[in-house]
């Protein structure tokens, strides 16, 4: 099978470097093209992050030579000869906007990592894991705004991986109210801590919008297509607080959660650890054996040791107790950066080849 050739929008950046680093061994797609601000362009890829490469591994070699393009300059150059492209531009909103409509208008899907489309009514946002219908609004999409082979897709924000899967798998409970708690690592600000010392031993309080993306994401990927637009869902209620602490990567979060129903510890873990996987039938090349996992020891999980689950694709919950104020209490984790982020929208790339969106 001949692979897709894909571009990177946002090539440099940290996000940019993480697809980059993921997609070097990819069965079903192959980077041809990077593209970034007109700073790096005209230089290849070795040399536009040189110096300011994040990852622990060495730029990947099938990407190093690629000399960087102008994400907008040479928009008709790289459409010409890429199937599709991820966005992890990070610029103005409106402005990453504008260009991921270029892209799309020209014929070529986009599958964002950032916000600027989350919002869109006619655009899914989706973790493929817990609600892959959406695809569905592609068709709505391309027939509202009359393209053919371009659309595009978006990802959630990183904070909402760890506890927006174990609401969904408790579902035929009836979660009602939930209290969440993030605890997020600096590379979801596209930093390392040797890059943000202030972060060194300190944890600030405060993650610009990310409380509102936080509380109102979750419901959108909750809701359901209904007369060709897609309706948000009203429940669970979401309360969140979103806090920066000194780790590499891994976002945490402490969530106190309220059922409608009454249920045992047994029952909560059978209904997480045992979710039934809508996607476990597609065999994707990035979708972990084991979505989510539940640890009995107190102490887990911890971010150091538990954030690569799954090749840093699962989610870990543990320290499952009950709470006399919501009803039950949990600690979840996910990998910021692979699950959150660049192979976040991977794996939503492989859904949407499954699906016939792609290729």
């Amino acid at each position: 099978m001949a692979k897709l050739k894909v571009g990177i929008l946002g090539a440099t950046g940290m996000v940019g470097q993480r697809f980059a680093e993921l997609l070097q061994n990819h069965p079903w797609f192959e980077v041809a093209y990077v593209a970034a601000s007109p700073g790096s362009a005209g230089k290849s890829y070795a040399e536009a992050v040189k110096g300011r490469w994040k990852m622990q591994t060495r730029v990947p070699s099938n990407v190093s030579k690629l000399i960087v393009k102008k994400v907008e300059e040479d928009i008709d150059e790289i459409c010409k000869e890429v199937d599709f492209v991820f966005s992890a531009l990070d610029m103005d909103r409106q402005k990453i906007r504008e260009i991921e409509e270029a892209y799309a208008s020209r014929g070529i899907p986009v599958v964002s990592n950032n916000s600027a489309h989350r919002w869109t009514e006619d655009v899914p946002m989706i973790i493929p894991e817990v609600n892959p219908e959406h695809a569905k609004l592609i068709d709505i999409q391309r027939k509202k705004r009359k393209w053919k082979n371009g659309f595009i897709a978006v990802k959630p924000n990183c904070s909402i991986q760890s506890y927006a899967p174990i609401i969904k798998a408790l579902d035929k409970f009836n979660p009602r109210k939930v209290l969440v708690t993030t605890l997020q690592a600096v590379s979801g600000a596209g930093k390392t801590i040797k890059s943000w010392p202030e972060m060194e031993g300190n944890v600030i309080p405060f993650i610009k919008n990310e409380e509102e993306k936080s509380e109102k994401e979750p419901l959108k990927i909750f809701g359901k297509i209904l007369h060709g637009k897609l309706r948000m869902a009203k429940t669970p209620e979401i309360s969140a607080t979103c806090i920066r602490v000194p780790v590499e990567d891994g976002h945490m979060a402490s969530v106190e959660i309220q059922l409608g129903k009454k249920i045992t510890e047994k029952q909560f873990i059978s209904a997480v650890a045992g979710y039934k996987n809508p996607i476990a039938n597609l065999h994707l090349p990035s979708a972990p054996k084991e979505f989510i996992k539940y640890f009995n020891e107190e102490d887990r999980p911890q971010t150091r040791i538990d954030r690569y689950f799954g090749y840093g694709m699962g989610i870990t919950f543990g320290r499952l107790r009950k709470d006399r104020l919501f009803g039950w209490k949990f600690v979840a984790l996910s990998h910021n950066t692979i699950r959150g982020a660049a192979g976040g929208a991977i794996l939503l790339a492989e859904l949407l080849k499954a699906k016939g969106y792609l290729g």
